[in-house]
């Protein structure tokens, strides 16, 4: 992986983790960190799950992958919260 492709999947886990986080109501009590990770995670298996549902490309913007990323990052996000709110 280049470095290009490196940052530019921060990127991505950055605007889907904080995506991921503004569907979910209320504060989350989770850093920065947590939430590029997340981001990250859901942009990845979003994309998987787009690519075997056949919807990673189409015309124009993909917005059924993207909102099967915020979705996955909604839900990491709360289940990110949930674990961390056990200790």
């Amino acid at each position: 992986m280049e470095i290009s492709g490196i940052f530019t999947a921060v990127v991505i886990g950055i605007v889907i983790g904080v995506l991921g986080r503004l569907v979910i109501p209320g504060r989350q009590r989770i850093g920065i960190w947590w939430t590029i990770l997340v981001g990250i995670a859901a942009a990845l298996i979003g994309t998987g799950i787009a690519g075997a549902l056949d919807v990673a490309d189409t015309k124009g913007i993909d917005w059924i992958e993207l909102a099967i990323q915020i979705g996955l990052a909604g839900l990491g996000v709360v289940g990110v919260e949930r674990l961390k709110g056990r200790r």
